[in-house]
């Protein structure tokens, strides 16, 4: 199977952003992939205006612009998007919500996996503005089972556990992970810690930093470090990128996921349970 991550930094228009996204897809799908993972807040950046303004449903034309995409070049495609969620005082909050848009199947359809872990961290409060997920996800891709998570969720190994233990070979991160002090060194070491927890691929599409090289290192918010990255499940690192705009793309095999959980017996296959949902 051939995964591209798509690095990029979005802005403030979701329809500005779906124009942007479009030829890094179609580029993708050239290359050969059926699994293309973009950025969370692909359709929205962070600290670029209010999120409930550019949230829509499923219905919306952000995200039927990319299911329409993804049916014309039959892929499935992964991308951080916002739906309305419910109203506390004077706040609309919305969904931090990881779309999958497949159509790669026989039947093409929309999932939807809504963040669990909110960033409320570094003086930043997403749950001021965004309702936490309950729900795990995991779909079917071939041959594969595909786990998603989204950024701050990596500082949960139980939760890449759980979705190993649902059956995923991979999992799919969209993140737009903060630069500053430290940063880019815990979001290499988060990602393959993730991928020897759990014994699967971990395939993370970050936005490209603002400014790219040239305040590397500096607090940048909540708008990307790049860096996106594939890894094994014995944590070895496929592919990494750098600071800005870039399409990674690699081949990977499944059958290496059960080679390496037999060798390190971590996960047991289970029941779902309550906190889990798989389209099979």
């Amino acid at each position: 199977m051939r995964i591209v991550l798509a690095q990029f930094t979005s802005g403030p228009d979701k329809m500005r952003n779906l124009s942007r996204i479009e030829p890094q897809v179609r580029e993708a799908a050239r290359r050969g992939a059926t699994l293309i993972v973009l950025p969370e807040a692909a359709s929205h950046a962070f600290g670029a205006g209010r999120l409930d303004h550019q949230a829509e449903d499923t219905d919306g034309p952000f995200t039927q612009g990319l299911f329409s995409l993804a049916k014309e070049l039959g892929v499935t495609i992964v991308a951080g998007s916002f739906r309305p969620a419910d109203t506390v005082g004077s706040i609309n909050r919305v969904y931090n919500t990881t779309l999958v848009l497949d159509g790669h199947s026989e039947h093409p359809l929309i999932l939807t996996y809504d963040k669990v872990h909110l960033y409320d961290a570094h003086s930043y409060h997403e749950s001021r503005t965004v309702k936490a997920g309950d729900t795990l996800l995991t779909f079917r891709h071939g041959d594969a089972t595909i786990g998603v998570a989204t950024c701050f969720d990596i500082r949960f190994p139980e939760q890449f556990k759980e979705l190993a233990a649902m059956g995923a070979h991979v999992i799919v991160v969209p993140t737009s992970w903060a630069d500053g002090p430290g940063k880019l060194e815990e979001w290499r070491l988060l990602t393959r810690a993730r991928a020897l927890d759990s014994g699967v691929f971990i395939a993370a599409a970050g936005q490209s930093r603002p400014n790219h090289e040239t305040e590397a290192g500096e607090k940048s918010g909540p708008t990307g470090i790049g860096f996106s990255t594939l890894v094994a499940p014995d944590g070895r690192r496929i592919v990494e990128a750098g600071y800005g705009p870039e399409l990674l793309d690699a081949d990977i095999d499944i059958s290496h996921v059960a080679a390496v959980q037999e060798d390190v017996p971590l996960i047991r296959l289970s029941e779902t349970g309550p906190l889990r949902q798989s389209r099979m």
